[in-house]
């Protein structure tokens, strides 16, 4: 619950809020989405020292913290009247979303539970949290018409206020249970950053977000741009909850018959074909639902995918640490994909370059996982005695 108010609230809501704030600060798409860079920025440069601290402490007082925080910051958001003002308060957002959303909910999730009910946790947490968009999306659209976005505004902080906040300072426990171990002994951090499947499985992770942020944010205004209604296009875009639960449930169905990458990779690369031929059907009605829903099946599978592989690879002692490390290069893309994504459709370009880079970004994505496919070692147990292959 907490998962789905936040990233309604702190994420989402940005892309409704992009063009009425552009014309009621006087300020260029581009320019409001560098706000949105900034906050998502701030988030990447507190992953590690947030998953430290996740490792030590567990999550009850940071997420806590971290709800109220991002309450009082849409609250303040609502007052800015100046550029620079929007991006002191987005920088803030960044920190409450680093200390109280998905990867601090993991760390919690795999530090709290054993190897053979994390999968089944991690899914309903990200079941749950998967309908952010698809209440949000609409919801926040609907308040923006009927009362402006400086009142949606106060009315979402409000909501942020109601329900995260004392959800996190009751339900979490105050310390965390020790870890639940591995097997192996706990892997070197120096061994961690030399691995090649690492850096593949980053790559791939990387380039999945960036494609996701671009869409995230410019989906809407795409739409808009093609001709069609505000309401169409944030009722569009909010589909992407229902099909990134939708996503989840058949990857892990899939996955009880075949390996996690394969399946991963294939659904990466349906996300870039549905991306690279939106341009090319986008003002249809119907066919842009058709392509956004192929876009979106994927939506939310590395959400699952990432911290599962990791966690089979390496010790969960560290999970939290080495989750951060990789958060770094994926938070970055997730900055700064909107702001590029903005400035090729403001140069020339426009949004059928946009998205058919997000179409190669998906290629590169299934590519990299599909490299890092023989490097990630099975979650299977070898049989007491079984000689491991050199």
């Amino acid at each position: 619950m907490t998962q789905t108010v936040g990233y309604g609230t702190l994420y989402y809501a940005f892309a409704v809020f992009l063009v009425p704030m552009a014309a009621g600060l006087h300020a260029s798409t581009g320019a409001i989405t560098g706000a949105f860079t900034a906050s998502v920025l701030t988030s990447a440069a507190l992953a590690v020292p947030v998953g430290r601290w996740l490792d030590r402490h567990g999550g009850r007082a940071l997420m806590t913290g971290g709800s109220l925080l991002g309450a009082i910051l849409l609250a303040a958001w609502s007052q800015v009247h100046a550029l620079w003002q929007l991006y002191l308060v987005e920088i803030g957002i960044g920190a409450a979303a680093a200390a109280s959303l998905y990867e601090a909910a993991f760390a919690v999730i795999i530090a709290g539970c054993p190897p053979r009910r994390r999968p089944a946790a991690l899914l309903t947490l990200t079941v749950v949290a998967g309908f952010a968009s698809t209440v949000f999306l609409p919801l926040t659209g609907w308040l923006v018409h009927a009362y402006g976005w400086r009142t949606a505004l106060l009315l979402l902080a409000t909501i942020q206020a109601g329900l995260t906040v004392p959800l996190h300072a009751v339900v979490l426990r105050p310390a965390p249970s020790p870890p639940v171990r591995s097997p192996r002994p706990a892997t070197p951090l120096r061994e961690v950053f030399t691995d090649r499947a690492f850096w593949l499985l980053t790559v791939a992770f990387t380039a999945n977000t960036a494609a996701v942020a671009v869409v995230t944010v410019h989906l809407v205004a795409a739409l808009i741009g093609w001709g069609h209604p505000a309401t169409f296009a944030a009722t569009t875009a909010g589909l992407f909850g229902v099909l990134s639960v939708t996503g989840r449930l058949v990857t892990t169905g899939l996955q009880r018959r075949y390996r996690t990458i394969p399946v991963v990779a294939a659904i990466f690369a349906l996300q870039g074909l549905a991306a690279a031929l939106l341009p090319l059907v986008g003002r249809d009605g119907t066919l842009a639902v058709l392509a956004v829903v192929g876009f979106g099946l994927g939506f939310g599978v590395a959400t699952i995918a990432k911290p599962v592989l990791l966690a089979e690879r390496y010790d969960t002692r560290r999970y939290a640490t080495i989750a951060g490390a990789m958060v770094v290069p994926v938070t970055v893309a997730k900055a700064t994909a909107p702001l590029g994504a903005a400035w090729l459709a403001s140069s020339g370009g426009g949004y059928a370059a946009v998205f058919a880079g997000v179409g190669l970004a998906g290629l590169l994505a299934a590519t990299a996982l599909l490299a890092a496919r023989d490097r990630v070692r099975p979650s299977r147990p070898r049989r007491p005695g079984a000689k491991a292959r050199r």
